[in-house]
């Protein structure tokens, strides 16, 4: 084993300082790898073909390029490096795919897909969702082999194109290909830290199901002046049926998507935290969500219910008349202990039982995002802790899940691997927005603390 801990540190820190990071990651950002727009299928082949496989071939991966299962949706990367059976196997996982562009929104001289440096802040869509997010990961594992002559362990990455669509056919690929997939844990980043200054570390994530809840009462809208007090209007109703689902303050009232405890290892876990989106995040309001928890509790720790899109009439040009129908788009985040597969029925029995049963409840997508949650006394997790201390001389926020979603069900439940997630991100960067961006000096800092939990993976092998 040659070289050092500190000069492997050292050559990440070079790559970052001297413009490289920013050269792979322009040529990253700079396909278009839309997995929402239906023309994408090329890009996200050429995201996989054209740039992942070429650069992590260079660093000894074998790498394939597979199908997904469902042949609508974009491929997946496997790329293996295999060293020692003997030593641990770490599976690493990004998703190459970004929402859309949104050009026109971007403010003057921003255009998502070319990198532009102001401020501290890296602008590009997939910057921070989730192109510089892997990026960090590949190029601090270049610099484990560039200073070692080896990693010290097994590696996969799994890239796959089809995150920002709810991931369609992940489940069915890892089943597929669960040989070539086993690890003793994942390792992988996305979304954001709780503060911008301070690394963290998160165990699963909430569930989320999206839904639409609709009423239609009759063909055609009719004179407010004519009709007003005898036609029952269907935009009132649904807020109606709307507020029995959560009271003034967003307090659930669906009994079974409360979750029945807090256990006392999450609270003692979300202890202390601080929440805080940086200079331009926006304000928590403190009289708002469930009353008898914590601002970190109830993000981490509890379900909330959302009206992401509210529709009756003809909002950009209303007439004097009543509307015939109304639409709701919903979304429920949830925690690990409440059932996915009750939650629709539950919400379906809840409206009845108020009066409701003309309002019609459907899944706004066939895939689910389920609960996952890591013990923050997992030994995976405490190394990583231990890991990133020893780089950053700070101990990093640890968070049993993220408040956000992601697949993470399909490494714990279909691999059966722990997954500890080391987020790059912070939470005002604009991600699914215009202007997307990420912290330079984070992204810095980030570089430098896997450089240093992957040097510290094969010196000390598996965590015990």
């Amino acid at each position: 084993m040659t070289g050092s801990r500190d000069g492997a540190i050292g050559r990440i820190e070079s790559y970052f300082d001297d413009g490289g990071f920013l050269v792979d990651l322009q040529r990253r950002v700079a396909i278009p790898t839309t997995s929402q727009e239906t023309d994408s299928m090329p890009a996200l082949r050429a995201y996989l073909a054209d740039e992942m496989s070429p650069s992590l071939a260079r660093l000894g991966y074998a790498c394939e390029i597979i199908d997904n299962p469902r042949p609508e949706y974009g491929p997946f990367l496997i790329a293996r490096r295999t060293e020692d059976p003997a030593t641990p196997t770490v599976l690493t996982y990004g998703h190459g795919d970004v929402v859309r562009g949104q050009d026109e929104q971007w403010r003057s001289g921003l255009s998502p897909w070319t990198i532009v440096v102001e401020d501290g802040r890296i602008y590009g869509r997939g910057t921070a969702d989730n192109k510089g997010q892997h990026s960090i990961n590949i190029a601090a594992l270049d610099a484990v082999l560039r200073e070692r002559g080896k990693l010290g362990f097994n590696s996969t990455i799994l890239i796959e194109t089809g995150e920002e669509t709810g991931s369609p056919g992940l489940a069915e690929f890892c089943r597929q290909h669960k040989d070539k997939l086993k690890a003793d844990a994942l390792i992988g980043s996305d979304g954001p830290r709780l503060e911008p200054t301070r690394p963290a570390i998160f165990g699963g994530t909430r569930g989320a199901m999206n839904f639409t809840l609709s009423l239609d009462l009759r063909a055609g809208g009719h004179h407010s002046g004519n009709w007003g007090g005898l036609l029952a209007n269907p935009g009132l109703i649904l807020a109606h049926a709307i507020a029995c689902i959560a009271d003034v303050r967003g307090q659930i009232q669906v009994p079974e998507w409360r979750p029945k405890t807090l256990t006392n290892s999450v609270r003692m876990a979300l202890a202390g935290l601080t929440i805080d989106g940086g200079p331009d995040g926006p304000q928590i309001d403190t009289d708002w969500g469930e009353e008898s928890l914590t601002p970190p509790e109830r993000v981490f720790g509890w379900n909330s219910f959302e009206v992401l899109a509210f529709k009756t009439g003809n909002p950009d040009k209303p007439v004097n008349a009543i509307p015939p129908s109304a639409i709701a788009h919903c979304q429920l985040r949830f925690v690990v202990g409440t059932d996915p597969n009750d939650i629709l029925p539950a919400l379906r029995r809840h409206l009845d039982k108020h009066g409701f049963g003309n309002v019609v409840v459907a899944p706004a997508r066939e895939v689910i995002m389920n609960a996952t949650r890591l013990d923050p006394d997992d030994p995976w997790a405490k190394w990583a802790v231990a890991s990133i201390e020893r780089t950053t001389g700070r101990k990093p926020d640890v968070i049993p899940n993220l408040g956000g979603s992601l697949p993470n069900e399909v490494f714990t439940d279909i691999l059966g691997m722990p997954t500890v997630w080391v987020p790059h991100s912070y939470a005002s960067c604009s991600q699914h927005a215009p202007n997307e961006h990420l912290l330079a000096p984070v992204a810095r800092e980030a570089l430098r603390l896997m450089t240093g939990l992957f040097w510290d993976l094969g010196e000390q092998g598996r965590p015990r």
